[in-house]
């Protein structure tokens, strides 16, 4: 199932994603909340009538590091024993169409597209075999980074954490196996990264047994399991968009910040 949490009318609400083709999609409205048990009302609105939002609304971002070694050769970096683990703020999350803000204090704005994890239910010290019990859905990620700034300052609070640095979306698809999936971005159409899941360093279970040894996960709360290879810049007036196989497609676009 395809979850999608969307405004209309000034309503906010959840549904499920219906359809094959772009144009004829619909979403038929859930009673409730997607991470209790919900029915679906079979009251459906065209998804052209809605405005997509991100598709939750996260307590915190997990977000994971260097976890493929392509990519953390291109910066120079060693690839971690361990799973290296930051976090981006719940108000660097935006959703599918809203406008990444270049930030004033950059002049080297990057591209990251990773695969994220929901979290459905409340959950500690998760053992390996009960991950997928944890686990809501997966959706596109895109960890834009102010490269200059993580560079300068070391430590990656601003460099990851700014406003708008956490596009999510375009929805939550609950039935994919992750294992292998395709991770393309294309920024004004050109291919910029291309990789699999399959090439991860630490598998989704390394990452969700690690973090939950340290804290609480809550319903709603993302994991970013890090990008492949190919991250590169972006610019005011660019078009980028994340696609994952089986998942779909999360487009945004830089804007100056005003």
């Amino acid at each position: 199932m395809r979850i999608a949490r969307f405004s209309i009318d000034g309503n906010v609400a959840f549904g499920a994603v219906e359809g094959d083709k772009p144009d004829e999609l619909v979403l038929d409205i859930i009673k409730g909340i997607p991470f209790a048990d919900f029915e679906l009302s079979g009251t459906k609105v065209p998804l052209s009538k809605v405005r997509l939002l991100p598709p939750v609304l996260p307590n915190k971002v997990v977000a994971f590091g260097r976890n493929y070694a392509e990519h953390a050769r291109e910066l120079g970096n060693e690839v971690p024993e361990a799973p290296f683990a930051f976090f981006k703020p719940s108000t660097s999350v935006i959703g599918p169409g809203d406008e990444i803000a270049y930030p004033s204090f950059s002049q080297e704005l990057h591209h990251e597209a990773e695969l994220a994890v929901v979290i459905g239910r409340m959950c500690r010290e998760v053992p390996r075999e009960r991950v997928k019990d944890v686990i809501l859905g997966y959706t596109c990620a895109n960890d834009v980074t102010a490269r200059d700034v993580q560079r300068r300052e070391k430590q990656w609070a601003r460099a990851k954490g700014f406003d708008t640095s956490c596009p999510l979306g375009p929805w939550v698809e609950t039935d994919v196996d992750p294992s292998d999936l395709t991770i393309q971005l294309t920024v004004n159409g050109e291919q910029r990264q291309l990789g699999r899941t399959s090439e991860m360093i630490h598998s989704i279970e390394d990452l969700i047994v690690n973090i939950s040894e340290a804290m609480t996960l809550l319903p709603g709360d993302v994991i970013l399991t890090g990008t492949p290879a190919g991250v590169g810049p972006l610019n005011v007036g660019d078009e980028v968009a994340v696609t994952i196989e089986g998942i779909g497609t999360l487009t945004n676009k830089v804007i100056k910040r005003g």
